[in-house]
């Protein structure tokens, strides 16, 4: 028999395979396949469709199976869990590689876009970025609680602690002083790195068309262009604007039964990272508007009046996701609104 779909248990040196033929029986089952082994078997399966679990090294090795032909389908995690027939207590490697098989055949599964090497490349720095971001911020957080002990209370604001903390130095005793300077030698570094990758972004951004028929669009920067085309591509893993602004979270949870629509919170589900962009756009974008007046400003301003603030930054990213999936996967770009 013919195998038709594969699902793969991926993992740093022992991986799983799951083979089905066209009636689902499985005709090829092993359990423990070595990472120099893995290629191998694939490369000897006729073309076929194999899934995996989105993780950690589910993109490269989706790249090297489409070297032989095979059609690749990634699926988050949480999808794949409920096709396990052995259920939470009998989860093993074995058991999640004939879920994925199982999962991948669906016809309703949803799958996570395939990236490139380039798009994965891109997204270490923002990853990078972001861990400089964070650890500058736990820096400022350490020098106001350090300070404050010795009673020098500095305002939240990052400006004024970079200023006041070195007029603060000379008052210290000696190992505080020695202290407090390495720290704020370390802050001065943070900002460097982070202004030499916030260059890197822009130029990644201004490198591709597409990115920059992104940043034409009000709200949305080098930064979120980047990230944005590095995630999700042209966007043709989504059917339509709102199911891409749903896999980011930025629409509201339902709660629907006997035919009426309960409508909650937004669900916050998905790409956290792209989701925050977003939302710091569209709070630029309203801080902006009643400068301005197009449509999409007397619209913000409106819901702001109407809903209040908070409510109008997410129907504002929202909106905003949803136009960037449709420059993508139509290839147009920005016309404003007058």
């Amino acid at each position: 028999m013919t195998i038709v779909r594969v699902g793969i248990d991926l993992a740093k040196q022992i991986f799983a395979i799951h083979a089905v033929d066209e009636s689902g029986k499985a005709i090829l089952v092993r359990p423990k396949v070595s990472r120099k082994e893995l290629l191998g078997v694939i490369a000897a399966f006729p073309p076929c469709v194999i899934g995996m679990e989105a993780c950690s090294g589910a993109h490269f090795w989706a790249r090297q199976f489409e070297q032989f032909g095979h059609t690749v389908r990634l699926m988050a995690p949480k999808l794949v869990a409920p096709y396990r027939m052995s259920g939470k207590r009998g989860k093993n490697d074995a058991a999640d590689a004939a879920a994925i098989c199982e999962a991948v055949g669906r016809p309703n599964m949803r799958f996570v876009p395939m990236k490139s090497e380039h798009s994965q490349a891109v997204l270490c720095l923002h990853r990078v970025r972001t861990g400089l971001v964070e650890e500058r911020t736990a820096t400022i957080n350490r020098l106001r609680g350090l300070l404050s002990e010795f009673g020098v209370v500095l305002a939240l604001k990052a400006q004024t602690v970079r200023r006041e903390a070195g007029a603060a130095l000379e008052g210290l005793p000696g190992y505080a002083q020695r202290a407090i300077g390495d720290l704020l030698s370390h802050l001065h570094f943070l900002d460097d790195r982070v202004g030499e990758y916030d260059v890197l972004i822009r130029e990644a951004a201004r490198a591709d068309a597409r990115s920059k028929r992104l940043m034409e669009m009000p709200g949305i920067g080098p930064t979120t262009a980047s990230a944005l085309l590095a995630s999700i591509g042209n966007g043709h893993d989504f059917k339509a604007g709102r199911q891409f602004a749903a896999w980011l979270g930025l629409t509201p949870g339902q709660y629907s039964s006997g035919g009426k629509a309960r409508l909650g919170r937004i669900t916050k589900a998905g790409d956290a990272y792209l989701r925050t962009l977003l939302i710091l756009g569209a709070r630029a974008l309203l801080a902006r508007a009643r400068e301005k007046t197009d449509r999409i400003s007397r619209w913000a301003i409106a819901i702001a009046e109407r809903r209040g603030y908070w409510r109008a930054v997410v129907a504002i990213a929202a909106k905003n996701a949803r136009m960037t999936w449709a420059m993508l996967a139509k290839g147009e770009s920005f016309a404003p609104l007058a």
